[in-house]
């Protein structure tokens, strides 16, 4: 756990590993080439472990230890630091400035270690513009697009004076001089540090890649790093070519799935009608933001009153609904979860993004809800928290395939279970099916194929019925962060796969709910871990 927490010491106090809460990510080249060494050594010294020696529970550590080690080096050779200039989180100025202020605080001793985290604000924003520098000389620009969303970004957070978020975790009380602390950083070092970033990222644009070079394989090195890339997210060597064939033949047969319930809701099976009824019929729209919580809560409530049918272990702690901060709200297209600090001081939140009402669409809702929440994401997380017997490893989200896998399995086993209250709801599953299909398509034709950023938005337009604000904001989010979005197809599929596996061995035998423990009691598993796992399991039953 010591690679994981310092490849990303922040993201480790959100997953409540507090021993590195008192630093940021070491993004230089020499912090990082110590970490890719370590990282090489565990992953040969769990290689070479004899299986015939360790018990099954250590057998499965064993391949999960393996599995993250060469995760971290994959991550580290994809050089990600000096190209990803975005507003999304995953960029280094965003990252900070969106988990850092969810960070809690209990305590003397976390306000100290949170200040002192914030005092390395500057310095690490000073080697992040190093290493974007460093990056374009090599041939690993930014996007431009990007990096100016990156600029208003920082815009934003420059201009929020005495109500910054940065301050929220030591803003409450018995902290009142930590808050004061906190906030002369944030006007004599913080705040000149963001508009000296802002510089950099200025004096980068110029020479951006634009819009008709969007993807990796336009800068130096690009292919291996999409290579890299597509194993730490899928958990798999699938090539860009096979995934990209196999995104094409999967929209074909969605859009086959979508004509057939088209015609049940509005009477006519033409697919791209279909899609323009969905976009231009303002009935199917929001009123308002509030609207949309009230129908993410009660689509959340339906599925926790049937998930006790079909899953032996249900979350104790319920999943809160809020809106997205107006500051993420441009990154940020639909929704996303975050998950519950271990002490249960921070709940499991599914955040929806409430902002331009009239222009997001109804049917998308209790499907975001189902994959979010529950039986999604925070079934799956919690579940996973809950497994103290297994090493802190397994209970992490740390597999992409696994959990958005999981997520989009859950969407489908929504169906199964009865969730969706009408044809409008169902339909809304298949579209998000689609789309998700369509990221296999043009997440690979981005960064393998070549693709300009126009291409991509237009085979979204023509192949989902996403409305134009959330196409661009997808597209944009493949670009800043390439084979994220391949992981929840190809993971449902595996998890698919799994599951008719185990039903074709068991036959009458088969049982959801044991099928389901047998998923989630191991932890966040690898799939190629898994598949061993529910193998070894239909042998026993």
């Amino acid at each position: 756990m010591a690679i994981i927490a310092d490849e990303d010491p922040l993201l480790a106090t959100m997953y409540g590993l507090r021993d590195t809460d008192r630093v940021l990510a070491d993004l230089t080249e020499e912090g990082e080439s110590r970490l890719r060494a370590r990282a090489t050594a565990v992953a040969i010294r769990a290689r070479e472990l004899d299986d015939e020696a360790l018990t099954s529970v250590d057998r499965v550590t064993r391949a999960v230890v393996q599995e993250q080690a060469e995760a971290v080096v994959h991550r580290i050779d994809s050089r990600a630091v000096e190209y990803t200039v975005t507003n999304h989180f995953v960029s280094p100025a965003a990252h900070v400035l969106h988990y850092l202020p969810r960070v809690p605080i209990a305590d003397g001793d976390q306000a100290d270690a949170y200040l002192s985290r914030l005092s390395q604000f500057s310095g690490y924003l000073a080697t992040a513009a190093s290493r974007h520098v460093g990056g374009a000389v090599a041939g690993r620009l930014p996007v431009t697009r990007l990096v100016r969303g990156a600029i208003v970004q920082l815009d934003r957070t420059v201009a929020l004076g005495a109500d910054d978020p940065l301050l929220d975790p030591i803003r409450h009380e018995g902290m009142e001089r930590y808050a004061d602390q906190g906030l002369r950083m944030l006007e004599t070092e913080i705040r000149p540090a963001l508009a000296k970033y802002r510089t950099a990222l200025t004096e980068l644009t110029p020479s951006a890649r634009d819009d008709d070079q969007p993807g990796l394989c336009w800068i130096t090195g690009g292919e291996s790093i999409y290579a890299s890339l597509i194993r730490v997210h899928t958990d798999s060597s699938h090539s860009p070519d096979v995934l990209h064939r196999t995104g094409e033949r999967l929209v074909a047969d969605l859009r086959a799935e979508i004509a057939q319930c088209g015609a049940r809701l509005f009477g006519s099976s033409d697919v791209a009608g279909i899609f323009h009824r969905l976009r231009a019929d303002e009935t199917l729209r929001w009123r308002d933001g509030q609207e949309i919580l009230d129908a993410a809560r009660t689509a959340i409530q339906k599925a926790e009153s049937q998930a006790p049918n079909w899953f032996s272990v249900v979350p104790e702690q319920r999943c809160v609904v809020e809106a997205v901060a107006p500051a993420q709200e441009a990154a940020i297209p639909s929704a996303t979860y975050l998950m519950p600090s271990p002490d249960g001081k921070r709940p499991g939140t599914y955040s929806t993004n409430i902002s331009r009402p009239t222009e997001r669409y109804r049917h998308f809702a209790e499907t975001m809800a189902f994959h979010e929440a529950v039986p999604g994401h925070h079934l799956q997380v919690t579940r996973a928290q809950g497994l103290r017997d297994l090493p802190m490893l397994r209970r992490l989200p740390l597999s992409t395939a696994y959990v958005e896998g999981w997520g989009l399995y859950a969407e489908r086993l929504a169906d199964e279970m009865g969730l969706y209250s009408d044809e409008l709801s169902r339909i809304g599953m298949l579209v998000l099916d689609a789309m998700r299909a369509v990221r296999l398509v043009v997440d690979t034709g981005l960064h393998s194929g070549g693709w300009s950023r126009a291409r991509a938005v237009e085979y979204m337009t023509a192949n989902t019925a996403m409305p134009e604000v959330e196409i661009e904001a997808e597209v944009d989010r493949y670009i800043a962060l390439p084979g994220q979005a391949l992981a929840y197809m190809v993971g449902r599929m595996e998890i698919t796969r799994i599951r008719t596996a185990a039903q074709d061995t068991l036959g009458d035998k088969f049982d959801i709910r044991t099928f389901h423990d047998t998923l989630l009691s191991g932890g966040t598993l690898p799939m190629p871990v898994l598949a061993d796992v529910v193998a070894d399991w239909t042998k026993s039953t």
